[in-house]
């Protein structure tokens, strides 16, 4: 039975949508495992283009079940207007082709406003939080305070959870934020409105997938953002507030006693990250603007700037040693055409030290990158085909990379549409 897990190998944006919606067209199953609607996927196929936030990226496949796992978390009005959305393009969503679990748990409006509040509270030391909630509510499964998506089907039990899980939050929205309460019939109102329209699509999805892997169907499993936001191995504290680790899948997803065949994590051909926190071969200014407007650098849900950087193989080799990567899909390497000399950051210097390895955050912060310098390409390579059709240098550079990340670059992409993806 195939399992694969396709996961980030830097800050996140790196493609895996792109990845994912390659690997499904021979898949049963896809996946995800983590997070919220506050990063998205982007794909691009014969239908146009598409920023998908919880919804798994097989749904463009007939005969795929997507499936929202266990360790994701839901907002459930965004859920549904997704689906609406996705509907309105002539996008079939059903029962039998999107599942939710119903031990994820519900990201409300209230978790909104504490992540907002508590990014006002922090000022200048913020985290860099898209806003959407999702930290708080990760918090709230960890202190026992969250509310599972299967409690929309027991509506007294669901405002019970909500009126404990309220009578917290309001204590710290008032004495510590100075902000009004929130109010326990709104947010029942609020969560049976939207819940009214999942209803059909909540299931005990663990049960699912686990005969799907005794029929030997193919699953695929995917992660939102990627190694370096890792609530474990990231870039702590400007991390996200789960795992996007392939170690995490079985947990997150669902599924038990089946190990991935293949894990694939997705790098860019250079660096970008969003949010706060160190990123050592960060460019600034002109050329970063420039850069970042040419090759459309803005996030997919957020819409925020990306910061750009040089290829980092120092955070790479990291990235895919934590993800246990067993082949890299390297993407957007079309935008460096015209770019050189290109650098490639091999080892950082810190305090006077040459490393290469990925240290913790304080001594990220004062870490300088030691590049090597690589000749550019100026053809356009977007209607390559063939790895052996990019110019000599444009192969070097991958090769460069592949030997310094110690992980063999299966798959070069050189641009968004599906056939732009050749095969190493």
């Amino acid at each position: 039975m195939p399992v694969r897990i396709v996961v980030g190998g830097n800050w996140g944006d790196e493609g895996k949508g792109r990845m994912v919606d390659y690997f499904a067209k021979d898949a049963d199953c896809v996946v995800r495992y983590q997070g919220g609607h506050n990063a998205g996927h982007t794909v691009v196929n014969d239908r146009g283009k598409f920023a998908l936030r919880l919804v798994p990226s097989g749904i463009f496949y007939p005969g795929v079940a997507n499936i929202v796992g266990p360790g994701t978390v839901v907002n459930l009005e965004a859920l549904a207007d997704e689906i609406q959305y996705l509907s309105g393009k002539g996008v079939h969503i059903g029962p039998e082709n999107l599942k939710v679990s119903d031990r994820a748990c519900i990201c409300f409006p209230f978790h909104k406003l504490q992540d907002l509040y508590e990014e006002q509270r922090l000022g200048k030391e913020k985290f860099g939080s898209t806003v959407q909630g999702i930290a708080p509510v990760y918090g709230d499964r960890y202190m026992k305070y969250g509310v599972q998506v299967g409690a929309l089907r027991h509506p007294d039990y669901l405002r019970d959870q909500l009126r404990r899980t309220l009578e917290l939050k309001n204590s710290l929205f008032e004495r510590v934020y100075g902000q009004p309460p929130a109010n326990l019939d709104d947010m029942c109102d609020w969560a049976t409105m939207h819940g009214k329209r999942l209803l059909p699509h909540i299931c005990d999805t663990v049960d699912y997938l686990e005969a799907a892997a005794r029929a030997n169907k193919t699953i695929l499993l995917e992660a939102q953002l990627g190694s370096l936001r890792d609530i474990f191995y990231g870039i702590y504290p400007y991390t996200t507030s789960s795992s996007p680790l392939a170690a995490f899948a079985a947990v997150g997803g669902g599924l038990f006693a089946h190990a991935p065949t293949t894990v694939t994590a997705v790098v860019k051909a250079f660096s970008t990250c969003v949010g706060e926190g160190p990123f050592v071969t960060e460019i600034h200014g002109e050329a970063a603007d420039k850069f970042r407007n040419r090759t459309g650098e803005f996030g997919a849900a957020t819409g925020r700037p990306r910061r750009i950087g040089h290829f980092d193989a120092v955070a790479t080799r990291y990235g895919v040693r934590v993800q246990g990567a067993t082949e890299v899909a390297l993407t957007k390497l079309d935008n460096l055409s015209g770019e050189g000399p290109l650098k490639i950051c091999t080892h950082y210097e810190i305090n006077g030290r040459r490393v290469d390895h990925f240290p913790l955050v304080p001594e990220l912060r004062v870490a300088k990158p030691v590049y090597t310098e690589m000749e550019g390409w100026s053809a356009d390579i977007a209607s390559a085909r063939r790895f052996a059709d990019l110019p000599e240098a444009a192969c070097r550079y991958v090769e460069t990379i592949e030997d310094l990340i110690r992980v063999p670059v299966r798959f070069v992409s050189v641009g968004a549409e599906r056939e732009a993806l050749m095969t190493r």
